[in-house]
């Protein structure tokens, strides 16, 4: 087996796991690294891995998932009299070291051979997600998986909305492992040399930049190389697009206001909307300074960032 258990699991604290996980890429990673993870940019899990920022808590959904990880594991069983062996260790690729490899089981399956065993849970919204595949991001994990350990699939079971459960088999895809390898590698290149892999539009990329060019020199100018002129582009069709769906947005949620009247609740389908009275009490800092200035001085927070503004030049 092309893997070696770097730690056991069993038992471990889960802020100690977060800092094993540091030591490379997992499988959830793998979704990140190739740019397609909903919830999370590479820029961001390049700050984590390089301790620049703390490791995302678990959700809701990701608590449930691991509280109900047993029942899908016994329940797949159940229903395909295939053992699964729970395996409670992190592993680590021989061949490629910053890949790394949490399994919720593996099985031994007859004609097979050893083949990984994944645990999934999934809300009812996403039941078209598993119609006929699996989301990509868990497809990427799993082929990560089998990377790691050089198996040639994985049964993957997850139960939707917690009445559907549905297990499925895939296959070794070596063509999208080499691209997994490659790319897994270009990341870490960027975490062992500390440099910031290539910005994208997230919150993560523009705080990386607020953190490490956070105040800027007086009256100084530089020449923008000429492809700025591209990306000044970009940002105009962007601005304008935004006005529109800004508009558009608006303007649904006025007729929908319009339709609920003085109505707190409304309800279409399986949808809720909700329009109701709030009160807030907020300090008038304006009269405040105008009044009693020392002491406005006294509690005022002082704090500076860098506007950012385009315009013609004169």
């Amino acid at each position: 087996m092309p893997a070696k258990i770097l730690v056991s699991t069993e038992d471990m604290p889960y802020a100690d796991w977060l800092e094993y996980r540091k030591q490379g890429i997992g499988g959830s990673d793998a979704s990140v690294v190739c740019g397609i993870n909903r919830y999370k940019s590479p820029v961001e899990l390049w700050m984590e891995k390089t301790d620049q920022m703390p490791s995302q808590e678990a959700g809701e959904a990701a608590y449930w998932g691991t509280q109900l990880e047993p029942f899908v594991r016994a329940e797949f069983t159940k229903r395909t009299g295939i053992e699964v062996i729970h395996t409670m260790q992190l592993l680590q690729s021989e061949e490629h070291p910053f890949m790394l490899a949490n399994l919720d089981g593996i099985c031994d399956v007859p004609d097979v051979g050893k083949c990984i065993f994944e645990a999934k849970t999934a809300s009812a919204y996403k039941a078209s997600e598993w119609e006929d595949t699996i989301p990509d991001e868990y497809m990427l994990q799993v082929q990560h998986y089998m990377a790691v350990t050089g198996y040639a699939g994985t049964y993957i079971a997850v139960l939707i909305g917690g009445n559907t459960f549905k297990w499925k088999f895939v296959e070794r895809d070596e063509e999208l492992i080499s691209m997994l390898i490659e790319l897994e590698s270009n990341f870490w290149h960027h975490v062992e040399e500390l440099t910031v892999p290539p910005l994208d539009g997230s919150t993560a990329s523009a705080k990386f930049l607020a953190d490490r060019f956070h105040d800027s020199i007086p009256k100084s100018h530089i020449t923008l190389p000429d492809t700025a002129a591209d990306l000044l582009a970009q940002y105009d069709e962007a601005c304008e697009q935004l006005e529109i769906v800004t508009e558009r947005k608006q303007k649904a949620e006025n007729l929908l206001k319009e339709m609920m009247g003085e109505n707190e609740v409304g309800t279409t389908g399986d949808r809720i909307v909700t329009w109701k009275s709030v009160s807030q009490e907020r300090l008038d800092s304006k009269t405040l300074k105008a009044e009693h200035p020392a002491l406005y001085k006294k509690y005022a927070n002082k704090s500076s960032y860098r506007r950012f503004t385009i315009k013609a030049a004169s």
